[in-house]
Protein backbone atom coordinates (compact mmCIF):
# COMPACT_ATOMS: atom_id res chain seq x y z
CA UNK A 1 0.00 0.00 0.00
CA UNK A 2 1.45 3.35 -1.32
CA UNK A 3 1.04 6.47 1.26
CA UNK A 4 1.01 9.56 0.48
CA UNK A 5 1.71 12.78 2.36
CA UNK A 6 -0.31 16.39 2.14
CA UNK A 7 -0.61 18.11 5.23
CA UNK A 8 -3.02 20.95 3.05
CA UNK A 9 -5.18 18.21 1.47
CA UNK A 10 -8.45 19.23 2.41
CA UNK A 11 -7.72 23.31 1.03
CA UNK A 12 -5.73 21.89 -2.26
CA UNK A 13 -7.24 18.71 -3.28
CA UNK A 14 -3.63 18.12 -4.94
CA UNK A 15 -0.24 16.54 -3.87
CA UNK A 16 2.68 18.16 -3.06
CA UNK A 17 5.89 18.35 -6.00
CA UNK A 18 7.56 15.64 -4.49
CA UNK A 19 4.20 13.45 -3.94
CA UNK A 20 3.03 13.74 -7.10
CA UNK A 21 5.98 13.15 -9.10
CA UNK A 22 6.61 9.90 -7.12
CA UNK A 23 2.67 9.27 -8.04
CA UNK A 24 2.96 10.23 -11.82
CA UNK A 25 6.53 9.84 -12.61
CA UNK A 26 7.66 6.95 -10.28
CA UNK A 27 4.52 4.97 -9.93
CA UNK A 28 2.80 5.74 -13.12
CA UNK A 29 -0.36 6.61 -11.69
CA UNK A 30 -3.14 7.95 -14.04
CA UNK A 31 -6.55 9.76 -13.71
CA UNK A 32 -9.10 7.55 -12.26
CA UNK A 33 -6.56 5.65 -9.86
CA UNK A 34 -6.41 5.75 -6.41
CA UNK A 35 -4.75 6.40 -4.24
CA UNK A 36 -3.89 6.67 0.05
CA UNK A 37 -3.17 10.22 1.62
CA UNK A 38 -2.38 11.41 4.84
CA UNK A 39 -2.38 14.76 6.73
CA UNK A 40 0.26 13.77 9.52
CA UNK A 41 -3.02 15.14 11.94
CA UNK A 42 -4.66 11.82 11.84
CA UNK A 43 -6.94 11.90 8.71
CA UNK A 44 -6.75 8.90 6.25
CA UNK A 45 -7.79 9.86 2.50
CA UNK A 46 -8.79 7.59 0.22
CA UNK A 47 -8.33 9.78 -3.21
CA UNK A 48 -9.20 9.30 -7.18
CA UNK A 49 -6.58 11.39 -9.80
CA UNK A 50 -8.16 13.49 -11.49
CA UNK A 51 -5.53 15.76 -12.95
CA UNK A 52 -2.23 13.36 -12.98
CA UNK A 53 0.48 16.01 -13.33
CA UNK A 54 3.69 15.37 -12.07
CA UNK A 55 3.73 18.78 -10.56
CA UNK A 56 0.52 19.37 -9.61
CA UNK A 57 -1.01 15.90 -8.87
CA UNK A 58 -5.02 16.59 -8.79
CA UNK A 59 -7.29 14.73 -6.60
CA UNK A 60 -10.68 14.20 -5.49
CA UNK A 61 -11.27 12.65 -1.89
CA UNK A 62 -13.61 9.41 -1.67
CA UNK A 63 -13.05 8.77 1.61
CA UNK A 64 -12.18 10.42 4.78
CA UNK A 65 -11.23 8.52 8.50
CA UNK A 66 -10.75 10.70 11.25
CA UNK A 67 -8.26 9.84 13.84
CA UNK A 68 -6.69 7.11 12.12
CA UNK A 69 -5.08 4.59 14.60
CA UNK A 70 -5.23 7.10 17.62
CA UNK A 71 -3.82 6.08 20.58
CA UNK A 72 -5.19 6.73 24.60
CA UNK A 73 -1.64 7.51 25.41
CA UNK A 74 1.30 10.04 24.27
CA UNK A 75 5.09 9.57 24.61
CA UNK A 76 7.36 12.55 24.62
CA UNK A 77 11.18 11.46 24.23
CA UNK A 78 13.27 14.47 25.22
CA UNK A 79 17.32 13.00 24.05
CA UNK A 80 20.95 14.96 23.58
CA UNK A 81 21.49 13.62 20.02
CA UNK A 82 24.77 12.46 19.17
CA UNK A 83 27.97 13.31 17.87
CA UNK A 84 27.33 10.91 14.87
CA UNK A 85 23.91 12.47 13.31
CA UNK A 86 23.00 9.32 11.52
CA UNK A 87 22.74 7.37 14.67
CA UNK A 88 19.82 10.02 16.19
CA UNK A 89 18.38 9.93 12.35
CA UNK A 90 17.93 6.23 12.80
CA UNK A 91 16.71 6.23 15.98
CA UNK A 92 13.94 8.93 14.87
CA UNK A 93 13.04 6.39 12.11
CA UNK A 94 12.38 3.32 14.25
CA UNK A 95 10.39 5.72 16.90
CA UNK A 96 8.22 6.65 14.18
CA UNK A 97 7.20 3.37 12.69
CA UNK A 98 6.97 1.58 16.37
CA UNK A 99 5.01 4.99 17.07
CA UNK A 100 6.20 8.40 19.56
CA UNK A 101 4.47 11.32 19.41
CA UNK A 102 6.51 13.97 19.92
CA UNK A 103 10.77 14.28 20.19
CA UNK A 104 12.84 17.20 22.03
CA UNK A 105 16.76 17.67 21.62
CA UNK A 106 18.54 18.97 24.70
CA UNK A 107 22.29 20.04 24.84
CA UNK A 108 23.44 18.98 28.01
CA UNK A 109 26.57 19.48 30.09
CA UNK A 110 28.55 16.58 27.88
CA UNK A 111 26.62 16.72 24.74
CA UNK A 112 29.31 16.30 21.70
CA UNK A 113 26.45 17.94 19.41
CA UNK A 114 25.68 22.11 19.63
CA UNK A 115 23.17 21.77 16.83
CA UNK A 116 20.77 19.83 14.80
CA UNK A 117 18.44 20.11 11.22
CA UNK A 118 15.00 19.86 11.93
CA UNK A 119 13.77 19.71 8.28
CA UNK A 120 15.88 16.88 7.96
CA UNK A 121 14.69 15.02 10.62
CA UNK A 122 11.00 16.04 9.78
CA UNK A 123 11.54 14.42 6.16
CA UNK A 124 12.92 10.98 8.05
CA UNK A 125 9.69 11.39 10.02
CA UNK A 126 6.92 12.16 7.32
CA UNK A 127 8.76 8.88 5.40
CA UNK A 128 8.77 6.66 8.72
CA UNK A 129 5.19 7.68 9.13
CA UNK A 130 3.96 6.89 5.51
CA UNK A 131 6.18 3.26 6.18
CA UNK A 132 4.51 2.36 8.86
CA UNK A 133 0.95 3.18 7.30
CA UNK A 134 0.32 6.18 10.22
CA UNK A 135 -1.25 8.97 9.75
CA UNK A 136 0.23 11.20 13.03
CA UNK A 137 2.90 12.76 12.30
CA UNK A 138 5.00 13.75 15.43
CA UNK A 139 6.04 17.16 16.78
CA UNK A 140 9.87 17.41 16.23
CA UNK A 141 10.92 20.55 18.67
CA UNK A 142 14.11 22.69 17.93
CA UNK A 143 17.15 21.65 20.29
CA UNK A 144 17.21 23.73 23.90
CA UNK A 145 19.52 24.26 26.61
CA UNK A 146 19.11 22.10 29.46
CA UNK A 147 18.59 25.67 30.93
CA UNK A 148 15.81 26.16 28.96
CA UNK A 149 14.70 23.00 28.86
CA UNK A 150 13.80 23.22 32.71
CA UNK A 151 11.03 26.04 32.10
CA UNK A 152 9.14 23.70 30.77
CA UNK A 153 5.77 22.34 32.45
CA UNK A 154 5.25 18.73 32.98
CA UNK A 155 2.89 18.48 35.54
CA UNK A 156 0.60 16.45 33.06
CA UNK A 157 2.67 13.89 32.30
CA UNK A 158 4.67 11.09 34.01
CA UNK A 159 8.09 11.82 33.73
CA UNK A 160 11.61 9.73 34.00
CA UNK A 161 15.20 10.09 33.50
CA UNK A 162 16.89 7.52 32.30
CA UNK A 163 20.65 7.94 33.71
CA UNK A 164 23.45 5.49 34.79
CA UNK A 165 24.38 7.04 38.36
CA UNK A 166 24.25 4.50 40.63
CA UNK A 167 21.35 5.06 43.63
CA UNK A 168 17.62 3.63 43.64
CA UNK A 169 16.22 3.74 40.21
CA UNK A 170 13.05 1.62 39.64
CA UNK A 171 13.09 -0.34 35.96
CA UNK A 172 11.06 1.70 33.42
CA UNK A 173 8.69 -1.05 33.05
CA UNK A 174 7.39 -1.09 36.35
CA UNK A 175 7.67 2.98 36.79
CA UNK A 176 4.93 3.72 34.58
CA UNK A 177 0.91 3.60 34.85
CA UNK A 178 -0.59 2.53 31.65
CA UNK A 179 -2.92 4.82 29.26
CA UNK A 180 -1.07 7.91 30.48
CA UNK A 181 0.97 11.09 28.75
CA UNK A 182 4.97 9.99 29.09
CA UNK A 183 7.92 12.45 29.08
CA UNK A 184 11.20 10.61 29.28
CA UNK A 185 14.40 12.23 29.26
CA UNK A 186 17.73 10.22 27.64
CA UNK A 187 21.26 11.82 28.10
CA UNK A 188 24.28 12.43 25.40
CA UNK A 189 26.66 9.26 25.74
CA UNK A 190 28.51 10.74 28.60
CA UNK A 191 25.34 10.46 30.52
CA UNK A 192 23.41 13.39 32.25
CA UNK A 193 25.69 15.45 34.68
CA UNK A 194 25.24 14.84 38.86
CA UNK A 195 23.72 18.29 38.63
CA UNK A 196 21.94 17.70 35.84
CA UNK A 197 20.31 14.51 37.58
CA UNK A 198 19.97 16.09 41.00
CA UNK A 199 18.00 18.95 39.23
CA UNK A 200 15.41 16.75 36.96
CA UNK A 201 14.65 14.93 40.23
CA UNK A 202 14.20 17.90 41.74
CA UNK A 203 11.20 18.72 39.11
CA UNK A 204 9.69 15.67 39.83
CA UNK A 205 11.43 13.08 37.19
CA UNK A 206 11.93 9.67 38.63
CA UNK A 207 14.97 8.26 37.79
CA UNK A 208 14.84 4.65 35.95
CA UNK A 209 16.86 2.12 34.63
CA UNK A 210 16.41 0.62 30.98
CA UNK A 211 17.91 -2.44 31.99
CA UNK A 212 21.77 -4.36 32.73
CA UNK A 213 22.81 -3.58 29.33
CA UNK A 214 24.88 -0.16 29.26
CA UNK A 215 23.13 1.49 25.72
CA UNK A 216 23.80 4.03 23.34
CA UNK A 217 21.90 7.04 23.54
CA UNK A 218 20.07 5.93 20.19
CA UNK A 219 19.47 2.47 21.41
CA UNK A 220 17.94 3.86 24.78
CA UNK A 221 15.98 6.29 23.15
CA UNK A 222 14.39 3.73 20.68
CA UNK A 223 14.38 1.12 23.86
CA UNK A 224 12.04 3.40 25.96
CA UNK A 225 9.62 4.33 22.99
CA UNK A 226 9.52 0.37 22.66
CA UNK A 227 8.97 -0.38 26.53
CA UNK A 228 6.07 2.37 26.22
CA UNK A 229 4.38 1.30 23.58
CA UNK A 230 4.78 -2.75 24.99
CA UNK A 231 3.09 -1.58 28.33
CA UNK A 232 0.21 0.18 26.60
CA UNK A 233 -0.77 -2.55 23.70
Amino acid sequence: MNIFYEPNIQQNLQLNEDESRHAIKVLRLSAGDLLNVVDGIGNFFTCEITVPHEKKCGIRITEQKTNFGKRDFYIHLVIAPTKNLDRIEWMVEKCVEIGIDEISFIQTRYSERKEIKIPRIQKIAVGAMKQSLKAFLPKINEMVSWKEFQKSDFSKTQHFIAHLEEGDRSLLQNAVQPNGNYTILIGPEGDFSPEEIKQAIEKGFKPVSLGESRLRTETAGLVACHTLNLINS
